[in-house]
């Protein structure tokens, strides 16, 4: 699954590999998005994976964000078992990283 939307200006690229995604997560998604946005203005696109590998046993799911900000882009990326916490965990280390431009 792959969709785009633009959110207050920001160009939200996710790509679910094999998988579709429910509402749910895709309002998780935006509202990270938009609390980072308060923390650093000048974001003007984020791309956004989500994994879900079934044969597994563990940390089954992978959440990756790429911001586009001028200069370097920050990237997180986390292993889990829930998407929702997965962003959660994501968004703060994103946060971490743009506090210190």
């Amino acid at each position: 699954m792959q969709y785009t939307e633009i959110l207050t200006g920001i160009k939200i690229n996710v790509q679910a590999v094999d998988i579709s995604i429910d509402e749910e997560v895709k309002d998780t998604i935006r509202k990270s998005i938009t609390r980072l946005s308060r923390h650093y203005g000048k974001i003007e696109w984020a791309d956004v994976y989500l994994e879900d590998k079934k044969e597994k046993s563990t940390e089954q799911k992978k959440v990756s964000i790429r911001l586009g900000i001028p200069g370097n882009d920050p990237f997180a990326s986390e292993y889990g078992d829930n998407f929702h916490a997965l962003l959660a965990s994501v968004e703060d280390k994103l946060r971490k990283q743009l506090a210190k431009r």
